[in-house]
């Protein structure tokens, strides 16, 4: 029986590529950039399987392009760049890779707020200027973190880990979730409710971790922004378009807020020129970038198209109701 034909994005890692190649008849983009449009559309034509990151988007052009697929297995455990429905109608299988990422996101968010607040990059970049004399009793001065309020929006797998990362530092923990936790979850991450409009006006630090839907685009926007506190700062590690980009330069002019800490972006890779600069720490996506997580999200999602091909139920479906109908 011949092999499933699948294009896979990037290389991956070594275990997870020769788990895909025992299965399936592997095409590897190997290219240092991403795939242009037309390309990927046309490298999918003949495929059946597709193994993606999240920079490249799958809607009814692509799967136009692609009459033989029959599974997207998405490198990531947002999939905001795959239009479900679309595939869902066309009888294509969609997976992710969820809870192999949350600890290291939680620790990306912590060291994006850690390095917000205690102005490191603006430090490090003085030294390495060659601009540092000696020591002085104000130079970079910051804003302690121990002790302070900690305000979790989307109080999933990762905003839960930052809430155990945050008790290490005295921090009050609040959290919005579209759907308040059990009782014994916030007992055990001494974790208080509050509703969005609460938390913003009482939190020191706001972290974002929501998926991006029609409900969370622009969740924070100009009036969410100027109930912050003038000293309080934003940390985002979940989608750019959760944040209204416009609307937190205004608020970082004014002076609203007193910073930020941005992994993510509204149209990325382009960086509003107004965030550029010094009290907002940037990072090019990368919640999720060590290697030890990021083999393991190869791994699942390798192992997500291995199962289809050999006619089991991938262990992290996002639309089963193809596999019901099919």
């Amino acid at each position: 029986m011949p092999k499933a034909k699948i294009f896979v994005t990037h290389p991956l890692y070594p275990d997870s590529q020769a788990l895909l190649q025992q299965t399936c008849d592997c095409e590897f983009w190997t290219k240092p950039e991403r795939p242009p449009r037309e390309e990927f559309a046309r490298r999918l034509n003949d495929k059946e399987g597709l193994l993606c990151l999240l920079t490249e988007r799958v809607g009814e052009d692509v799967l136009r392009a692609a009459p033989r697929l029959r599974i997207v297995a998405n490198v990531a455990v947002g999939y905001d760049n795959v239009d479900i429905q679309a595939c869902t109608k066309r009888g294509v299988v969609v997976t992710n890779t969820p809870g192999v990422l949350d600890e290291t996101t939680a620790d990306f968010a912590f060291a994006l707020l850690l390095a917000a607040a205690r102005r490191l990059i603006e430090a490090d970049q003085y030294v390495r200027a060659g601009n540092w004399q000696g020591w002085n009793f104000d130079l970079f001065s910051g804003t302690d973190v121990w002790g302070k309020t900690i305000g979790i929006i989307g109080f999933g797998r990762i905003g839960q880990a930052v809430a155990r990362r945050a008790a290490g530092f005295g921090m009050k923990v609040l959290y919005h979730s579209r759907k308040r936790v059990a009782e014994n979850i916030e007992k055990e991450l001494h974790a208080e409710h509050r509703s969005l409009d609460m938390l913003l006006a009482e939190a020191d630090f706001v972290t974002l971790h929501v998926p991006l839907t029609v409900d969370t685009r622009q969740l924070i926007d100009a009036p969410k922004l100027f109930r912050m506190k003038p000293t309080a700062f934003l940390i985002n590690t979940s989608r750019g378009p959760v944040v209204d980009e416009a609307a937190l330069v205004h608020a970082l002019e004014a002076k609203k807020i007193a910073g930020a800490g941005l992994d993510v972006f509204e149209q990325e890779p382009f960086v509003h020129p107004g965030l550029k600069r010094p009290n907002v720490v940037l990072a090019p996506h990368l919640g999720s970038a060590s290697t030890e997580t990021r083999a393991r999200m190869a791994l699942l999602a390798a192992q997500n198209t291995v199962a289809f091909f050999q006619g089991q139920r991938p262990p992290n479906m996002l639309n089963p109701e193809v596999l019901k109908t099919s």
